[in-house]
C-alpha cells in the first residue's frame, strides 16, 4: 500500500521531531519534508507535490494562514491540516476561510490526531467537537442576519488602512505593500485582515471590489 505523502511545516524542531517519529511510525503515512515557515512550505510543495500538509499558524516570515491561502490558489486539490495551540474562535474561523481541510490543537492525544490526519487524507473534514460547536454556531448566526455590504459611513478605515486598501486594489502583495509603505511585513497582513473584516469581504479581490462601489479608492 502506498503511504500517504507529508509535509510538516512548524518553526519548532523538537516539535516536529516528534511528529516525525510518531507518523513515520504508520504503515500508511511518510513525512517527505519538513518546514519551518510558510514561505519553506511553498517550496516543499511545489517540489516534493505531498497529499497533505501538517501546519502551524504561528510561524515566521509567512504564517500558517497565509501559506494555506496561497497553497489553495496553487495546488487547490492540496489537503491542509492545521495544527496550532490557538483555539480563538478567530483562528478557527480564518483557517476554514482560507482553505483548511482541518484544524486540531497541538494537546491533541496521539490516537485522535492521526484519526484527524486520516480524515483529512480522506476528503473529510477533521474538528474536536469543541470547535465544531463553535463553527456551527457561527454558521447558524450568519444564515439568520441578513448579508448587507456596510456603507461607506458605516467602515471606519484608518488612514494607513486606506493607503493599504488602495495598495491592494492594483494588484500588490503583501511584500510590495510592505516595501512601498515602508512597513513591516507583519503589521502589512495586519492590516490587510483588519480590512476584510471591515469591509466584510472573503478576500483582497471582494474587498476592492467593494471599495470601488463605496468610493474608498483614491
Amino acid at each position: 500500500m502506498a503511504r500517504a505523502r507529508i509535509v510538516l511545516a512548524d518553526d519548532h524542531p523538537l516539535f516536529r521531531e516528534g511528529l516525525v517519529s510518531l507518523l513515520n511510525a504508520q504503515p500508511d503515512l511518510a513525512v517527505v519534508g519538513q518546514a519551518s515557515d510558510g514561505l519553506e512550505a511553498l517550496t516543499l510543495v511545489r517540489d516534493l507535490q505531498p497529499d497533505l500538509v501538517i501546519m502551524d499558524i504561528k510561524m515566521p516570515m509567512c504564517d500558517g494562514l497565509e501559506a494555506t491561502r496561497l497553497l489553495r490558489n496553487t495546488t487547490p486539490a492540496l489537503r491542509i491540516l492545521i495544527l496550532t495551540i490557538h483555539d480563538e474562535d478567530e483562528k478557527l474561523f480564518e483557517a476554514i476561510k482560507a482553505g483548511a481541510s482541518g484544524y486540531l490543537l497541538k494537546n491533541t492525544n496521539s490516537t485522535d490526531f492521526l484519526a484527524g490526519v486520516r480524515s483529512v487524507l480522506a476528503g473529510e473534514a477533521a474538528l474536536p467537537s469543541r470547535l465544531a460547536a463553535r463553527l456551527l454556531d457561527e454558521f447558524s448566526r450568519l444564515a439568520v442576519r441578513p448579508i448587507t455590504a456596510p456603507t461607506e459611513s458605516e467602515v471606519d478605515l484608518t488612514a494607513r488602512e486606506r493607503e493599504v486598501l488602495n495598495c491592494i486594489a492594483t494588484g500588490a502583495t503583501d511584500r510590495e505593500i510592505a516595501a512601498q509603505l515602508s512597513l513591516s511585513l507583519h503589521t502589512v497582513k495586519t492590516h490587510v485582515r483588519n480590512i476584510l473584516n471591515k469591509l466584510h469581504a472573503v478576500n483582497r479581490r471582494q474587498a476592492a471590489r467593494q471599495a470601488a462601489r463605496q468610493g474608498l479608492l483614491r
